[in-house]
Order: C-alpha cells, then structure tokens, then sequence
C-alpha cells in the first residue's frame, strides 16, 4: 500500500493542529498508527490512560479528520473502532499565496516533499546533517525522515511534487509558468564529462529535457556542508523550464511546442510536476537535485506563475 499524506496550511488547518497538539493525541495517533484498528479499551490499556480520557481524545482527533471510527458489536451493546487515516501529516508555513508587484505567485518545495517516487540504484537522500535511511536502498525514498532532505539522486526513474495552483485562488488566468532547481548528472564519485537527458513533466505532459554536462565534485559546494565528502557531488546548474502560451523553454532556449493551454491548469486545484530520467533517455547518466543547504543555491524546487 502507498503511504497516505495530508498537507496542511499553518493557517487554515486549525482543526488538525488541535488535533496534534496533544501528547496523549499524537501517542493515540502513532500507536494506531503501529497497531492498525485498536478499540477504547485497548488503547486505554495500552497507554495506561483511564478510558474516560481516551474517548475525550477520540472525539477531537475525529473532529479534525485524523482517525475514522466505525461501531461493532460487543459483548454488552457496541464498541468503537479506531484506526489512522494518514502515515504522514505535513504543516506548511507559505501563505496561499505570495504575490509580488509584477503578479507574480512564487511557491518554494521543499525536496523531501515529493508524492511519489519511481527510483533505481544509485541512490539516496541528505539532510544537512547527515544521510537519512540506506544508499542505494530505493525503498528509503518513502521513509518519513525525507521531509529533512537537501539533496536527492537516482540513477533511472523520476520523483513527482504536488504544488498548489494558487492562481485559481486569486481567480486569475497564468500566462506563464516556470520550475527552477539545481541539478546535476549522477554518477559514483564525480565525472564532469557525464551527460544525462533530465526531463521534466508538468500534468502528466513532457514538457522538455535538458542534457547536463556532468557531476560536479572539483570544489565543494557554496553551501555543502562540511561533513558531505568531497569525492561526492558538491553542486550543479541551476535550470528553469518555463512554459508559455508560445511554447516551452528551458533558460531561454524553446525545447518543445506544448504552451500554458496545453496542460491545463484551469482544471485542477494542484500542479503536479515530475522531474527524472527517462527510461529510452539517450544519456542515462542519473540526477542530482540539490535544495536549501546543498550546492551553489540556497533555494529548494521553485514554481512561479505568472498570472494574466
């Protein structure tokens, strides 16, 4: 089964912030969470909680949409059930919408913050502060602790980001819409003569591909930390794909003829963008995606639109 997420914003997600802002409710939560489908009595015996404050717990945990319950028979009438809708909860912090003088709305993601993740070996996930899980263990892109990441790689596959389409708040049209990232190609230690065809989707469309000249490791990183070593890769390019209603660009360049129209963002309430290597890629070289505390840019995955 894949993990269940739920985004929040800071300020509209008061409910669910009620909700975790319990110990005795987040210990609900991660023993549900643990167990599977638990009922009062025995997560009251669990906890060593009197039953009385379990079911207070339940009831507000409910109320912010945490937990489903449903009512079975018991030995004497009914019993309620309670099980964890989510395997992750995820505050974020950026208001619906950051708007600047030349209507502009600019959403910044973090690179741990993907939904979903198709990767082969090589592989892994940074933090500032250290490794987070297994290299080269695929199956450590869905551990929790990638919402710390800064630096991501894969050899093959793609990791695919769900953005807000904050433009749909305002009621306006986009005219344009940019991504901007650092990356680089991939490859054990560093070559900078090691090309990979990275190509990016947005809404299921390919959009373009841009072929990175190498894997850098000759100095480190502006903002690699001290602790990454320097046979890894420091730092890449940092790339924009934008698309407009003339066609798609990457830094400039026209790389394709699909336009803002073509990928509908009147449609949908999200934007869903896709970063990887295809599979009949030319240059297969891997990816470096580097964010906030990795490289030559402090920055994370960039989405900017450009509203009419």
């Amino acid at each position: 089964m894949k993990p269940n997420f739920l985004t929040i914003s800071a300020n509209t997600g008061s409910l669910v912030l009620k909700g975790l802002a319990s110990p005795i409710r987040v210990n609900i939560l991660q023993l549900l969470h643990d167990r599977g489908k638990l009922n009062v009595n025995e997560i009251s015996a669990a906890l060593s909680l009197p039953q009385s404050t379990v079911a207070v717990n339940i009831l507000t945990l409910e109320e912010a949409g945490l937990i489903e319950t449903s009512s079975v028979k018991a030995t004497k009438g009914n019993q309620k059930v309670c099980s964890a809708k989510y395997d992750e909860i995820i505050v974020r912090f950026d208001t619906a919408e950051k708007a600047t003088r030349n209507n502009q709305i600019e959403v910044a993601m973090p690179l741990g913050l993907y939904t979903s993740c198709e990767v082969s070996a090589p592989c892994g996930l940074c933090s500032p502060e250290g490794v987070i899980g297994l290299l080269d263990v695929p199956d450590f892109f869905l551990d929790p602790g990638r919402v710390q990441a800064a630096l991501i790689w894969f050899g093959r596959g793609n990791v695919e980001y769900k953005f807000p389409n904050n433009a749909k708040l305002v009621n306006s049209a986009v005219e344009a819409i940019e991504f901007s990232m650092e990356l680089s190609s991939e490859v054990p230690g560093t070559n900078v003569n090691w090309p990979s065809d990275i190509t990016l989707w947005i809404n299921e469309h390919r959009i373009g591909t841009w072929t990175s000249p190498g894997d850098y490791g000759d100095k480190r990183g502006v903002y690699t930390p001290q602790w990454w070593k320097l046979e890894g890769s420091q730092y890449g390019k940092l790339k924009t794909w934008r698309v407009t209603k003339q066609g798609s660009f990457i830094d400039g360049v026209s790389i394709s003829n699909v336009t803002i129209d073509d990928i509908g963002l009147a449609e949908h309430h999200s934007i869903r963008m896709k970063i990887g290597i295809e599979e009949n890629a030319p240059h297969p070289g891997g990816i470096n995606v580097f964010g906030r505390g990795f490289g030559n840019y402090d920055q994370d995955i960039i989405m900017r639109l450009y509203l009419a």
